[in-house]
């Protein structure tokens, strides 16, 4: 049978800098998502250790071995460096203590592991392995019962590790998501009580938290364990806001569980490498307008009328709140806004011009949109699932022969901003930039003008601005 020692290779960098640690006569251990990766089988670039040496000791041994190191984080224990091609965070054993009004520890070194592994978030990322002689498995708290049972708990109670950083809470529906573990009873209990200790957090680390949610291979399962706890209400208020409105089509419970559909099925079709942050954030905010559009018509049928303008700025709004960058703020808001455009094609009656404009429109961001628009169908009825495929196979198919047709993804009026002025005898100005918009309407009704049909459009438009 193997020892848990022997399941966790040691890399090239972490023995290296082992031998050094125990000829100075240090301990020095891998420790954290290192070792608890490893276990898993998951890769990891980066490796993380913890250390009796202090800072600066850490400094003046590993600066030997090391192609470079980084000391920004020295007056909290920690030596960045990289060895052996490797990545490496060395920190002093903590011992820290939580005011407990804002997340930030007053630092405070330890002296032994176990004191350190205590402080840790979770007992899977408790567990260590010494690097220095023989290499010893240290799990004081059950990580590694808890990791082979996919259970989340947390080394000291879990009140107590939620009040020194309610941080912690976001990371335990983030493991739901990226390690697929259930939470133990009394972690949940914790996080629903304390879910206001949220409010400690700053904007950019509950962003960094959702981002990495997002990315994991089940998101559905971190986002359920937000709403459930009471976390969303506080982070993304606009998600459980769902629960409270009937889908349109009748076809589910609410638009939250149509919602989490959505996401699941736009997973299906993303084929990034890396995951595709903006489609999925896209994909889970794409229905937040309709419970401010909710409107209950003749027979109890239930409309949303214009939501996607609403949930396109409400999209916007909650992006910016979360210090998220301007590009996924504007092309999260985009494709909100047009998700539902496509149900106007059902029946294929688009002009060439349409679909010019929804092309347009989409831009950069069209093999997204397509992605969506086919992720939001949920019904269960087999027919309307079918022709509502079988309408955005002929939308796309339209959209290749216009694009070979004419290069629709640059589409520019048939004469620039200098020929307007050159034609008209304009200098630059708010005039020229209503005729090349003229020009480009014009261009997106009927195509390609040519250059004299061009000319006489514009010198018509001209006349009749005077």
């Amino acid at each position: 049978m193997s020892l848990p020692a022997d399941l966790i290779p040691v890399p090239a960098a972490a023995a290296r800098l082992g031998t050094a640690f125990a000829a100075a006569g240090h301990e020095l251990h891998l420790v954290g998502g290192t070792v608890r990766d490893a276990l898993m089988g998951r890769p990891d670039a980066d490796l993380d250790f913890t250390t009796d040496a202090r800072p600066e000791q850490i400094l003046a041994l590993v600066e030997p071995l090391a192609q470079a190191t980084w000391t920004t984080g020295i007056e909290f224990g920690t030596v960045g460096a990289r060895v052996e091609g490797r990545m490496c965070e060395i920190t002093t054993f903590r011992a820290d203590r939580y005011d407990r009004v804002s997340r930030n520890p007053a630092v405070e070194f330890g002296t032994s592991l176990a004191e350190d592994l205590r402080r840790r978030d979770f007992t899977m990322n408790a567990m260590a392995l010494s690097v220095t002689g023989e290499a010893t498995f240290t799990d004081p708290y059950g990580g590694l019962a808890d990791l082979a049972r996919g259970v989340l708990r947390t080394p000291a109670l879990p009140a107590e590790s939620f009040a020194d950083d309610p941080l912690r809470m976001l990371r335990a529906a983030r493991f739901a998501a990226t390690l697929q573990v259930q939470l133990a009873p009394e972690v949940r209990e914790s996080m629903t009580s304390m879910a206001g200790q949220l409010g400690r957090i700053t904007p950019e680390r509950v962003q960094a938290e959702l981002n990495k949610l997002l990315l994991g291979a089940c998101p559905r399962a971190g986002l359920e364990v937000l709403v459930e706890a009471g976390l969303a209400d506080i982070v993304l208020p606009e998600l459980p806001a769902l629960q409270m409105a009937a889908d349109e089509h009748g076809q589910h419970k609410d638009v939250y569980a149509h919602t989490l559909q959505v996401l699941d099925q736009a997973i299906d079709l993303d084929d990034s490498p890396d995951g595709d942050l903006t489609l999925r954030w896209a994909a889970l905010l794409h229905d937040i307008g309709k419970p401010a559009t909710r409107e209950f018509g003749p027979g109890g049928r239930v409309s949303f009328h214009h939501h996607e303008v609403v949930g396109a700025r409400m999209a916007r709004k909650r992006l910016r709140e979360l210090r998220c960058s301007k590009t996924l703020i504007e092309d999260v808001g985009q494709l909100v806004f047009l998700h539902l455009r496509f149900y106007g094609y059902r029946t294929g009656e688009w002009t060439d011009s349409a679909v010019r404009r929804y092309v347009v429109d989409a831009g950069p961001l069209l093999s997204r949109l397509h992605k969506l628009v086919r992720s939001d169908c949920t019904t269960r009825n087999k027919r309307k699932a079918a022709a509502l495929s079988a309408a955005y196979d002929t939308l796309e198919q339209r959209i290749e022969q216009l694009q070979r047709q004419e290069q629709l993804d640059a589409i520019r009026p048939d004469l620039d901003g200098n020929e307007i002025m050159q034609l008209l005898g304009l200098p630059p100005g708010p005039l020229v930039g209503k005729a090349y918009q003229y020009l480009l309407a014009l261009r997106m009704e009927h195509g390609p003008l040519g250059h004299e049909r061009a000319v006489r459009e514009l010198t018509d438009w001209y006349a009749q601005q005077r």
